[in-house]
């Protein structure tokens, strides 16, 4: 029987999310040195049941603590996801298939992380290479979800979810190649924003994809937290091809027109359990009698021409990363431990490889399609998963290719388009199931309508505030 895991604790960091801990430090009722000691003690706590940590870092945080940033999330603690570069420590990305070297320096998305002010404890779990939606190998173990171990934190972002979730952290790393950061927070009951396609510095290495579609962020259990890092993050890095956000802390004024994309038959990718279902006319309502006017229409693609071309993508990804690792990786890979379903995707692109480039037209135009829409509507409105949260061993590394690329597809249908077309999308968990689980709901916008889609989550947030782990 899985336990609830949680970190919450009468110390430094209380109940407090990111802004306040940063607002306490600033008017000296905690000092950085507390709040530290405070997450480390946690982290120590509560580890031990998620197995959320690759790499602890306490001495060095504890360097570093009188070297901040003075950006507004100074001495707030964080984790960085195990897919960025951090000086002098190895970037593993949760396989056991090769060595990574310690990276020589810090990766452009952490300068901009430090540059807020926060500061980083170690680095946190990831399933192998990111390319699945649970963390569960053999070299890294299982990473558990803190509402009830039986049951996976998600994927890929799996430790950085745990660790804030449970209240180890009020903010961590997370990136998102088809739901990275979406999927976790609505299985573990975050913030998750994936933001419009450069509006933070990208995954290293990233920009030299044909189509880039992991982008960074950072998952949160409240909205505030999420608007404050954007738009500290962006006094660093501002992007001249989205425009700029600034700090979202007002709810939407204008009442919005939202397109509620329909059940998808029975058998079909997307197609959503009873607790989806539920949850997605529950938040219909909650928005109507906010005064926005929700119509439902059909999914607005083929999503089986889609996944088709968005496996052989992903496919690319893997043979990149496995087949040519002295130069992506630096290092060799050893195909023998590699996971089935690494190597499945890679046959996969194997044995058609001069699909790529029409692969990549095609899905290009289906997301024009769907970027369509957003001229008619304001807001696209989907479940993030499409059925309740699996429980450990649903993704198994032992499974074969076919099995997990089977499950993942109808699990997490409604997210990977958004990567494609580089627009923002939203979790929000606006639901419960009913093992007692979180569940996420997903808003997506026009490419560049990130602050559109905060400003809405503001609104969301006091209409329905959500239940946290530490709240019965």
């Amino acid at each position: 029987m899985g336990e609830r895991i949680n970190a919450f604790a009468n110390d430094a960091l209380g109940n407090m999310d990111a802004t306040a801990i940063a607002e306490a430090i600033a008017k000296k009722t905690v000092s950085v040195a507390e709040v530290l000691e405070a997450a480390i003690a946690r982290a120590e706590t509560v580890n031990p049941a998620l197995n959320a940590i690759v790499i602890k870092m306490y001495d060095d945080a504890k360097k570093r603590a009188s070297q901040l940033a003075k950006g507004g999330l100074y001495g707030v603690p964080t984790f960085i996801k195990d897919s960025d570069p951090i000086a002098g420590y190895p970037t593993q990305l949760g396989t056991g298939s090769f060595v990574a070297k310690n990276a020589p320096r810090n990766g452009k998305y952490v300068q901009q992380m430090l540059s807020t002010g926060l500061n980083f404890l170690g680095k946190t779990t990831l399933p192998e290479f990111g390319l699945i939606c649970s963390t569960e190998n053999p070299r890294w173990g299982i990473t558990r979800n803190p509402w009830n171990t039986d049951y996976t934190s998600g994927g890929s972002s799996s430790g950085s979810a745990a660790m804030v979730a449970s209240g180890v952290v009020p903010i961590a790393s997370a990136n998102d190649g088809a739901g990275s950061i979406r999927i976790p927070a609505a299985i573990c009951g975050l913030v998750g924003l994936k933001p419009s396609r450069f509006r933070l510095y990208s995954v290293d290495g990233s920009e030299l994809m044909p189509v880039q579609i992991v982008h960074q962020g950072v998952l949160t259990r409240t909205v505030r937290d999420t608007a404050l890092f954007y738009a500290e993050a962006e006094k660093y890095y501002k992007s001249k091809r989205v425009p700029a956000m600034g700090l979202v802390n007002q709810p939407v004024k204008q009442r919005l027109r939202i397109g509620m994309i329909e059940n998808h038959p029975e058998g079909k990718p997307g197609h959503q359990d009873a607790d989806t279902r539920k949850t997605q006319l529950q938040t219909a309502k909650l928005l109507e009698s906010l005064g926005h006017t929700v119509v439902e229409i059909p999914f607005p693609i083929d999503v089986d021409t889609m996944i088709g071309h968005f496996l052989h993508y992903y496919g690319f990804m893997s043979y990149m990363l496995t087949h040519w690792s002295a130069f992506t990786l630096k290092s060799k890979v050893d195909h023998k431990v590699l996971e089935p379903f690494t190597v499945g995707l890679y046959e996969l692109f194997k044995k058609q490889p001069g699909r790529l480039v029409p692969g990549i037209r095609a899905m290009r135009r289906i997301g024009a399609q769907a970027d369509a829409l957003f001229q008619k509507y304001d807001v696209l409105m989907t479940p993030v998963l499409s059925h309740q949260t699996p429980k450990i061993g649903y993704f198994s590394p032992e499974l074969s290719y076919e099995e997990v690329s089977k499950r993942a597809v109808n699990f997490a249908t409604y997210t990977g388009l958004n990567n494609v077309t580089g627009s923002p999308a939203i979790s929000l968990p606006l639901g419960i199931d009913s093992n007692d689980m979180p569940m996420g709901v997903h808003f997506s916008a026009k490419y560049g309508s990130d602050r559109l889609l905060l400003e809405l989550a503001l609104e969301l947030e006091a209409a329905k505030p959500w239940r946290m782990l530490n709240q019965q």
